[in-house]
């Protein structure tokens, strides 16, 4: 494995675990950060892990932007803050085209820009009593890098309410707004993952990576006709896949697929 400075990585039995590894400011991240998740996430493209997890070391999940980095980045010029927050894109979006299925657990805290890591996950789940807000506003700015991936989860006036009042929500509360998938007690959080985990190891892992691919051009990139089409020769192509006609044969044969344990 790689080492890090910030951040922590494992890989047992299939499940590639990244580990915000800042814990004596509550994961809050900087500019290190946030390079180090881009390089991760992209580096682990071509792994052989079924699934990643994206969690927090410590008390919390992620306390959002380190103090110290804004009061830096506050000082300086439109140039240096533009590419500074392109840090933030370039990290968010390499999580949200990760091939591979992703899985944001949170505890404790997930403040302002922590918002958009887990957001860009594909599955988020949390502790009941794990504390989210999106505070941008009371300081005077607003959560824009993370604004697709909270519309996406969230939905319009659901981000509205949010992101505007700023106000602080418990993990009920961030299902209840769909910012989660769902929420449970912290001693159930880990479990939560797991029973997802457990059907995941079920599915072919070409399909879920096209499958990935298929949602992020439906709703990222097609009109409806175009999609008449790319669905059609995805589904064609998949089919003919060495994976695809495993997986067909082994439905009619009533026997697992190969890549069930």
């Amino acid at each position: 494995m790689k080492l890090y400075e910030t951040i922590q990585t494992t890989q047992v039995d299939g499940v590639f675990t990244v580990s915000l590894n800042r814990p004596e400011v509550h994961n809050a991240f900087n500019k290190t950060m946030l390079e180090e998740l881009a390089a991760c996430f992209e580096e682990v493209k071509n792994n052989d892990a079924i699934c990643l997890i994206l969690r927090g070391n410590g008390k919390s999940f992620c306390a959002g932007v380190d103090l110290n980095w804004m009061k830096a980045v506050a000082r300086n010029s439109y140039e240096v803050n533009y590419q500074e927050s392109l840090l933030l894109s370039k990290c968010f979006l390499a999580i949200y085209t990760c091939p591979k299925p992703t899985i944001a657990l949170v505890h404790g805290v997930s403040l302002g820009g922590a918002n958009g890591l887990l957001s860009a996950c594909d599955l988020a789940y949390c502790a009941d009593d794990a504390t989210f807000s999106l505070s941008e506003v009371k300081i005077g700015i607003v959560p824009a890098c993370i604004s697709p991936y909270v519309v996406k989860r969230v939905g319009e006036y659901g981000t509205k309410e949010l992101m505007l009042t700023g106000r602080r929500i418990n993990g009920k509360e961030a299902e209840s707004f769909h910012l989660v998938n769902k929420s449970v007690p912290p001693a159930q959080l880990d479990a939560a993952a797991e029973e997802t985990i457990k059907h995941l190891r079920t599915s072919g892992p070409a399909a879920m990576s096209h499958g990935k691919k298929l949602i992020f051009e439906v709703t990222n990139n097609l009109s409806l006709l175009e999609a008449y089409d790319f669905t059609a020769r995805m589904i064609a192509e998949i089919r003919a896949s060495e994976e695809g006609q495993e997986g067909m044969n082994a439905f009619l044969e009533k026997r697992k697929p190969k890549w069930v344990k």
